[in-house]
């Protein structure tokens, strides 16, 4: 039996570098590690450390940066140079009380790539033996990629949402009227071109919507990294890349990330009108569309052995169902479940698996800024709507009138799309576009 898979010793992505605030600490947790991100101006480099004081234990990810440019605990003021060294005792008689080890923090190796920031979680000095986890394709010279990212911390485990993403077949139903359409169900006659410790890839020669895009190919560099690839000659060469980082056990945040390289300027050109934030709440309708269903899933497939019983508890009666296939037979294989010992938490309802603003929207800074934009503006939304209602007490005429029922109808209008938007940005409705009339 080969050793087990170790899920520390690799590198994960934990946010893109365009959404972390170097004004504050950030925390993450990595493999029920609880981490505290922050921006050292001094080495001009992002530094991850456990979150914990060596003091009094607080987390640090509740302090600050402070003016010499250190991580500050919020308890009694020590402060952090990126080593992870104590610089400052405020209490302290003499200089004496910073020579000892135990002032100093857990440092975990961070780098920066493609876009997002990484973090090792193992020991630090194996860091540079272990590659990054990176995508070839956005390595390659040529035209510029454009890239449109997303995240959100999913209620499930990183296994359960690699066995989503990597499963081709479920498209056309769960995302019906989102990204998919049934009418394109077809056969999935995939073959696998590798297996190993490291993962695997696939071919699908015909490809998704039918053969309409060509051939897809599939990788997954374990543990946490698959991406699909399709090359539509007339369009556009697309990637669907996701990182499923496990946070704890029935907990993960997905990356996800699509790379487009098109054939003509003119699609990237209107892609790049649309705010980030808008993408961003369309993605989460298409998240939204299995979550609701993958949460109490992964409890069932418990209740019945995990992955090393998947091969009983799921039929897997078609071609369709081979890369879910090779992702259980590589855990069972490797060893590979990174909370072997551990129970799912209960199930969460509806409701709770619809929330967006704590999972998304405050860790982002795009999608928290227009939130912030949308309730700054909303309650000057009624002023032209009275402005509108006195000029036509006022003068008593056509123009007036016709004047003011615009005014009030662009209002009125107004006011209910920022309340959509602040909707998008809060909450799902739960109501997946499959299922309406």
């Amino acid at each position: 039996m080969p050793p087990a898979v170790d899920w520390h010793r690799h590198w994960y992505p934990v946010a893109p570098l365009a959404d972390l605030d170097r004004r504050r600490p950030q925390p993450f947790t990595l493999l029920e590690h609880d981490l505290v991100l922050w921006w050292e101006e001094a080495a001009q480099q992002w530094r991850a450390f456990a979150d914990v004081c060596p003091h009094r234990l607080v987390p640090l990810s509740d302090g600050r940066i402070n003016a010499r440019g250190e991580l500050e605990c919020p308890y009694h003021g020590w402060s952090f140079e990126g080593s992870g060294r104590c610089t400052l005792i405020p209490q302290a008689e003499s200089d004496a009380a910073l020579a000892s080890p135990r002032t100093t923090c857990r440092t975990y190796a961070t780098a920066e790539a493609q876009g997002l920031l990484f973090v090792f979680a193992g020991d630090p000095n194996e860091a540079a033996t272990v590659p990054l986890p990176l995508v070839p394709a956005l390595e390659e010279p040529g035209e510029p990629w454009l890239v449109q990212d997303t995240f959100r911390d999913l209620p499930m485990d990183a296994l359960t949402l690699l066995e989503n993403v990597l499963d081709v077949s479920h498209v056309p139903f769960t995302h019906h009227k989102t990204v998919g359409n049934r009418a394109t169900a077809a056969p999935v006659r995939a073959e696998l071109t590798s297996f190993g410790e490291d993962g695997f890839t696939g071919l699908w020669p015909e490809g998704p919507r039918k053969g309409s895009l060509g051939s897809q190919y599939t990788t997954f560099a374990a543990p946490a990294l698959m991406w699909h690839e399709l090359d539509a000659k007339s369009f556009a060469r697309i990637l669907t890349v996701v990182y499923a980082v496990p946070i704890r056990r029935g907990e993960c945040r997905l990356l996800a990330r699509f790379p487009f390289r098109f054939r003509s300027p003119w699609p990237a050109r209107l892609l790049g009108l649309r705010p980030r934030w808008l993408q961003h709440i369309s993605n989460h309708r298409v998240l939204e569309d299995d979550q609701l269903f993958l949460h109490w899933q992964e409890r069932v497939l418990e209740s019945q052995g995990r992955s090393g019983a998947a091969g009983r508890a799921y039929n897997l009666a078609t071609g369709a169902d081979l890369y879910v296939k090779a992702l259980h037979d590589w855990v069972n294989r490797f060893c590979a479940d990174p909370f072997p010992d551990q129970a799912l938490p209960p199930r969460l309802e509806r409701e709770a698996l619809m929330e967006r603003f704590h999972t998304h929207t405050e860790h982002c800074q795009s999608c928290g800024g227009a939130l912030a934009a949308i309730r700054r503006w909303k309650p000057w939304l009624p002023l032209p709507l009275w402005g509108s209602l006195a000029a036509i007490a006022w003068f008593h005429n056509l123009p007036a009138l016709v004047g003011g029922a615009i005014v009030a109808l662009a209002s009125g209008l107004a006011d209910r799309q920022l309340a959509i938007w602040e909707q998008g940005l809060l909450r799902g409705a739960g109501n997946p576009p499959r299922n309406r009339d």
